[in-house]
């Protein structure tokens, strides 16, 4: 097949790329003027330059292509204002999806995202199903994830055959900025996580998403959702398995949310300040880890042959490449 994709240079999309290259696809993908493409270095694969606001770029890219996969997205929970998130997050889709539909692509995975779906708040695991709205959303990400879901959902009811993929919280290799959940691995390699708060978290190896949005092109059914997901655990089991791996001693101190509130605040405060420094944790994420983000992927099991490995084991392979790429000093392999 001749495959193009967005987000290429990103942690998922990345991992899409390369699984797609081992598959013996033909791939090419969207990349931005001046993006870091340490995902791409080295592949065999076509690159376009341009980015999700221009229609004309996106055609280049995906005229003649059998299968798309819309991975890219704005994904930050700081130093981003509304518009951007709409215009590349929601718009960006709908653009995506309108060539898409012109250059008549015959299948299409688009990457949402589980910040588009409800949680239950007894803290039982969530599934495709679990009612969700725009006002329950968190923050601007989120809002603009699940209105981008919306738009996705729309054409496949309209004949676009478009599959959604819903990723938990991947870890793993590749992960080069890092994301949110990879920096609280490397702050705890680094020895800077102090305390935790009472959350939980679905830990999948990224490597495994990537198969899913494979598994989603070939198996998945027109305009239905699959949770890409792996093992529910609590912040605190996830730091102490990093413990383990690591030989790094365990975080015991468990902080208050009121309290991880408040210094939030003032760690957001001092950044507007110094623009130069990013906050070690904002209001937004603050109040999302309030929710316990528990998934049941029986459906991506059952209809896709989504596989499943321990959150150990995706655990050990982010520390081990964080290591190797000096994100945090030697550790104890265990």
């Amino acid at each position: 097949m001749r495959v193009f994709v967005t987000g290429g240079t990103g942690f998922i999309g990345g991992a899409v790329v390369r699984q797609l290259l081992e598959a013996g696809h033909e791939v090419r993908a969207l990349v931005r003027p001046g993006a870091d493409t340490r995902q791409l270095d080295g592949l065999s694969m076509e690159r376009v330059e341009g980015d999700l606001g221009n229609s004309e770029h996106l055609r280049t890219g995906i005229a003649g292509c059998d299968w798309l996969f819309h991975v890219a997205a704005l994904y930050s929970y700081w130093g981003h204002g509304w518009e951007e998130y709409y215009e590349t997050n929601v718009e960006g889709t709908r653009r995506v999806l309108e060539v898409a539909r012109d250059e008549g692509v015959e299948r299409i995975v688009y990457t949402s995202s589980i910040a588009a779906l409800g949680v239950h708040g007894d803290r039982s695991l969530a599934t495709e199903d679990t009612p969700s709205s725009l006002e329950d959303r968190i923050g601007s990400y989120q809002r603009s994830k699940f209105l981008a879901q919306e738009i996705a959902v729309d054409y496949a009811e309209h004949g676009l055959p478009v599959v959604i993929v819903n990723p938990s919280t991947p870890v793993g290799v590749g992960d080069h900025k890092p994301t949110p959940t990879g920096q609280i691995i490397v702050d705890f390699l680094n020895g800077r996580m102090f305390g935790y708060v009472d959350t939980g978290l679905n830990i999948v190896d990224v490597e495994v998403v990537a198969t899913g949005h494979l598994l989603a092109a070939e198996r998945g059914r027109v305009g239905e959702r699959y949770i890409l997901g792996g093992e529910n655990l609590t912040l605190k089991q996830i730091l102490d398995v990093l413990a383990d791996i690591s030989g790094r001693p365990p975080v015991r101190l468990r902080i208050p949310h009121w309290v991880a509130l408040a210094f939030a605040y003032v760690d957001a405060g001092m950044a507007r300040l110094n623009r130069s420094r990013t906050p070690a944790a904002t209001p937004e994420k603050v109040r999302l880890s309030r929710r316990y983000e528990w998934f049941d992927c029986g459906k991506a099991v059952r209809e896709l042959g989504l596989p499943q490995t321990p959150a150990r084991d995706a655990l050990r392979k982010a520390v081990r490449w964080y290591v190797a790429h000096g994100y945090a000093a030697q550790a104890k392999r265990r």
